[in-house]
């Protein structure tokens, strides 16, 4: 973990880098681009669904059908009431039960993926900003395990300060290059621009409330560290 993103300093954020224009309309882009990608899947399961609904010469499928559709449309409501919290404002709420996170976190992310989630938080409320970094935090921890593990979430506030942890443990574990990138606040060079586009949200997200992230990883390990302040 660089010095310049450790978490743990108490030195005010610096601004994003110019590059890194988030108000723009290529970072608008590549945000609605990763979301269609992440509800694509399940609505594209419902229709399938539908189709072999209609057709006469698959009737014996109907109760696949009807499975597959049920199925497909909890998951896709699953990922809206997650991208809701994770990537907008949910309505008015400034705050939420970090039971309500669990889950999201759980229901939108690891219901859907190899790796598990260890929901090390005691009940509290967290402020948006850090509703929001947990959930994202708690989505990139899970793609750094692609061959399953254990992803580890603990959030404490304290001295004015909400303190995020991730420990992705497991085979393989890793992050791209591109998120990396992200997490720095850097622009996004050679790479896919969703995976990107999440961590640099996450980075601006963290920053703009005036706090700090970090990343550190070891074999079969990545922690991902930020803190926000908590008022």
């Amino acid at each position: 973990m660089t010095d310049a993103d450790a978490p743990a300093s108490p030195a005010p954020a610096a601004p994003p880098p110019a590059a890194l224009d988030v108000n723009g309309p290529d970072f608008a882009a590549l945000v609605a681009a990763r979301l269609c990608h992440d509800f694509i899947s399940p609505a594209s399961a419902i229709v399938s669904g539908l189709d072999l609904l209609e057709d006469p010469s698959a009737q014996d499928m109907r109760e696949d059908a009807m499975s597959l559709i049920t199925s497909s449309a909890r998951k896709l409501a699953e990922l809206l009431q997650f991208t809701r919290v994770a990537f907008g404002a949910s309505a008015s709420a400034e705050n939420f039960d970090s039971r309500e996170l669990e889950k999201l976190a759980q229901q939108g992310v690891f219901a859907h993926v190899r790796p598990n989630l260890t929901w090390d938080i005691a009940p509290q409320s967290l402020n948006k900003a850090a509703s929001r970094a947990l959930l994202n935090i708690a989505q990139i921890a899970a793609s750094a395990l692609p061959a399953g593990g254990t992803a580890t979430l603990r959030a404490v506030v304290a001295d004015g300060r909400t303190a995020i942890t991730a420990d992705a443990v497991g085979p393989r574990a890793r992050l791209r290059p591109e998120v990396l990138a992200g997490l720095k606040g850097e622009p996004l060079g050679e790479g896919l621009g969703g995976p990107w586009v999440q961590a640099a949200y996450l980075f601006a997200v963290v920053r703009a409330a005036g706090g700090q992230i970090g990343v550190e990883i070891a074999e079969e390990r990545v922690s991902i560290a930020a803190w926000t302040p908590a008022d």
